[in-house]
């Protein structure tokens, strides 16, 4: 299945649905597929990394940020995700080496306390589909998902629950394939290490 841009996924929601009168609310639409599944698709084409400059230990996070994969210190050293509440009393405002990070709101806070930076690898939003910019990499990886997540969508604006049940299957079939695809790129040709002595 090819789908190679915005007005396509229009043209074949329509076909899917049996609805032609779908083109004024498409957008509203994509927007309420485009958030679901940004809520829950995390795959390798969604991580991106970046650096961000802390000022008194505070950073902000890109606007696009969904979740932490890994974050670094300036030294390059992996620090741990903690409770707001655990890195406040355990480093309070202590200066030196971020060893530990809070998100809150759209800021990231490191401690000890640094003016230096943070490498965040993080999963970001999925760039959303419009007139302007007609495709993303989830278009052209997995137009089904895009697809099926449009139908549930049209199907739930029009009280079809049969529809939008039948929808619900094949977007879940369709993440689940995309979500196979990405285990096997990451970890296809990985090895299994057991720990301890052998003999």
């Amino acid at each position: 299945m090819t789908i190679p841009d915005y007005a396509s996924l229009l043209v074949d929601a329509g076909e899917y649905t049996g609805r032609e009168d779908i083109a004024h609310n498409f957008p509203r639409f994509l927007g309420l597929a485009e958030l679901k599944l940004n809520r829950g698709l995390r795959v390798a084409d969604m991580e991106v990394t970046d650096t961000i400059a802390l000022i008194d230990g505070d950073g902000t996070l890109a606007p696009d940020f969904l979740e932490a994969r890994e974050v670094r210190n300036a030294a390059g050293i992996p620090i741990r995700a903690v409770s707001l509440q655990q890195l406040t009393n355990g480093y309070m405002d202590r200066s030196g080496t971020p060893a530990g990070y809070a998100i809150v709101g759209n800021s990231v806070k490191a401690r000890p306390v640094s003016d230096r930076h943070l490498s965040v690898t993080y999963y970001s939003r999925i760039p959303a589909l419009t007139l302007s910019s007609p495709t993303n990499w989830l278009l052209e990886k997995a137009p089904d998902v895009y697809l099926f997540a449009l139908v549930n969508e049209i199907a739930i604006w029009g009280k079809d629950v049969e529809g939008a049940l039948a929808a619900q299957q094949l977007l879940a079939l369709a993440i689940n394939g995309l979500k196979i695809e990405d285990e096997r790129s990451r970890w296809g040709n990985a090895h299994t290490l057991i720990a301890g002595a052998t003999p």
